[in-house]
């Protein structure tokens, strides 16, 4: 299987912090942004950012900046059709992605969603956790928590999804489920720990610094 495209989802409205840009917040010695990129990069073949707004915020990067498609922010999916269009745009078979705010995801994230896929004839993972006690059933099945917008995802499925937006579908996981998805098991419960809150960002800033 070919390298996906990476696609960074920054689409959410950051309520919990105060609004803005979480991926702008000072990490170490730059912005979470700067990690997220350092980890995705080195496992796909390019990437781009699915944002809405302003996109001359994130000029920096040096990323494509990819808008929502389906107004009034309809959530994570909507930036995972924006990932899947400008990944047809460039002959990519499939997309990875990843969210802005999770600065320290694992660094074999990308080889073990495709080793989940092996033998799909449309490769859609998403990346799983075993659940904790603290954890709502709602987001877990077989014992696992699965982390929606950590995933792998087939340009094929794109007029399929963009219908099922249309229609207003919002929850991730009834789409994947209707189209046969499966989980990859990362083992450690906090792989995919993000900046929520004031009390997260702290956190993060210490796990930099170790």
């Amino acid at each position: 299987m070919s390298a996906p495209l990476g696609v960074i989802l920054a689409g959410g409205q950051a309520t919990r912090m105060g609004g803005g840009d979480k991926g702008l917040l000072a990490l170490g010695d730059g912005v979470i942004l700067d990690h997220v990129l350092a980890r995705l990069g080195p496992q796909v073949g390019a990437v781009a950012l699915n944002a809405n707004g302003a996109p001359d915020r994130f000029a920096g990067f040096g990323l494509p900046v990819l808008p929502d498609p389906i107004a009034d922010y309809p959530g994570p999916l909507a930036g995972v059709l924006a990932g899947l269009d400008w990944a047809a745009g460039e002959g990519a078979e499939a997309i990875v992605t990843v969210a802005a705010d999770t600065p320290f995801f694992p660094r074999d994230l990308v080889a073990t969603l495709q080793g989940a896929a092996a033998g799909m004839a449309h490769p859609l993972v998403l990346a799983a956790t075993p659940r904790g006690d603290e954890e709502t059933k709602s987001m877990s099945r077989g014992g696992q928590v699965r982390h929606p917008t950590f995933g792998l995802w087939p340009v094929a499925l794109r007029d399929d999804l963009r219908a099922a937006l249309e229609d207003g579908l919002r929850k991730v996981v009834l789409w994947t489920d209707k189209h046969g998805g499966r989980e990859a098991l990362f083992d450690e419960a906090d792989a995919f720990f993000n900046v929520n809150t004031p009390e997260d960002l702290a956190e993060a800033q210490r796990r930099a610094a170790a």
